[in-house]
């Protein structure tokens, strides 16, 4: 079972949440916690896998992913909010949250993102995604390296590679797709996280929403192989 904490200082968000997640026989709901202290000292004490937090709520922060960690190696987060800037977004990312959903999305997506993130991958709902590519949010603020002045190339077969990746497949199903080797694949993400100057999955996803290689609707991060 996965062992959920409903973070938020509004009762009937944390009630709805609550008896809609006790429907689902693979989620324990350890809790629910009003406020940042709330929640820090329930994670100290029954060491959950993922927190379902707005941190954007009353007497709660994005201090609050550092804190936490400090307690549990292996808690992580899925941010649920109401609309919030792209470089809250990211903020929020870069602080520590694993996943990010909005409060109007529908319940299957809630479930799923809690899932995937305890099993961890990574969820981001569209309206997410759109948030950040609506502001334009420079690569520079996803948490990469340095970027050199020199012109980007990226091939046809790392294009396919990329759109595939932002469509949530693994080194080893994009490699069956595409007719190659995991460690080509492997070789090639490598490569264009070089060439984009990121680090990180979410990155390379950002950079294919921004190119129109994909829709941003729905992605599922699955963690990264190799």
């Amino acid at each position: 079972m996965f062992k959920v904490i409903i973070a938020d200082s509004n009762m009937l968000i944390r009630s709805g949440l609550n008896a809609v997640l006790r429907n689902y026989d693979d989620f324990q709901i350890l809790g629910e916690a009003s406020n940042e202290e709330q929640m820090l000292e329930m994670i100290k004490n029954f060491d959950p896998e993922v927190v379902l937090i707005d941190f954007a709520a009353r007497d709660f922060s994005i201090d609050a992913f550092t804190k936490a960690q400090r307690l549990s190696a292996r808690v992580k987060f899925v941010a649920i909010t109401g609309e919030q800037t792209g470089i809250t977004i990211v903020n929020a990312l870069r602080a520590g949250v694993t996943s990010y959903i909005k409060k109007d999305c529908d319940v299957h997506e809630i479930v799923d993102s809690i899932r995937e993130t305890a099993k961890g991958g990574r969820f981001f709902c569209g309206q997410i995604l759109e948030a950040i590519r609506r502001e334009a949010i420079d690569v520079n603020d996803l948490d990469i390296v340095e970027l050199s002045c020199e012109p980007v190339v990226i091939s046809d077969r790392e294009l396919e590679v990329i759109k595939l990746i932002a469509e949530g497949y693994t080194n080893v199903e994009i490699a069956e797709k595409l007719f190659l080797s995991p460690h080509t694949v492997n070789t090639h993400r490598k490569n264009i996280m070089q060439k984009l100057g990121v680090n990180n999955t979410a990155a390379i996803v950002m950079y294919a929403v921004k190119s129109q290689l994909v829709s941003p609707n729905k992605f599922l991060f699955s963690p990264v192989n190799g």
